[in-house]
């Protein structure tokens, strides 16, 4: 029985390996490992928590589940941004913590095979840099690959995790 576990979590693994879900802010365009996603939904009313980084707009209660969420935009010292009808918060895992990011819009589900993908060259020195993992080739765009893990520190994380409680 336990077998048949492994498989399936293997064949699941093997099933993501390569997926990414590709999404936009302003005119950069960025890539998630699917395998972090848990859903993408519209924009809900947030909640504002005192004392959190700027980037943390607050909380949504996502069907009685109360989830952080982060505008991507600020955690990259981008110009904030109205939202907008396109305006999504991708649900993801970070280290068994559910956190939304809010991201202009949302792309497509890309494949994109570890030939196309290079490390980032010359890229690591900026603080912003330290979010992307890679970079990912696709016909003649790019996309910046994050690294979902860097995306908060463990700081961060406990006071996130410390809401969300």
């Amino acid at each position: 029985m336990m077998e048949k576990v492994l498989e399936d979590q293997y064949l699941e693994e093997d099933t993501q390996k390569g997926k990414y879900l590709t999404f936009v802010l302003g005119e950069e365009s960025y890539g998630i490992g699917i395998e972090h996603v848990t859903e993408i939904i519209g924009i809900l009313p947030i909640t504002e928590v005192p004392e959190l980084p700027a980037f943390i707009m607050g909380i949504v209660n996502l069907r009685g589940r109360i989830v952080p969420v982060m505008d991507m935009r600020l955690r990259f010292k981008k110009t904030f941004n109205e939202y907008d009808e396109r305006t999504c918060i991708i649900v993801v895992d970070i280290n068994e913590n559910s956190v939304g990011l809010i991201v202009d819009s949302v792309s497509e589900v890309t494949n994109i095979s570890e030939n196309d993908i290079v490390d980032q060259p010359l890229l690591s020195s900026g603080a912003s840099n330290q979010y992307i993992k890679s970079i990912g080739k696709v016909g003649t765009d790019v996309k910046l690959l994050l690294d979902c893990e860097k995306l908060l520190t463990h700081h961060e994380l406990e006071m996130i995790t410390e809401v969300n409680q």
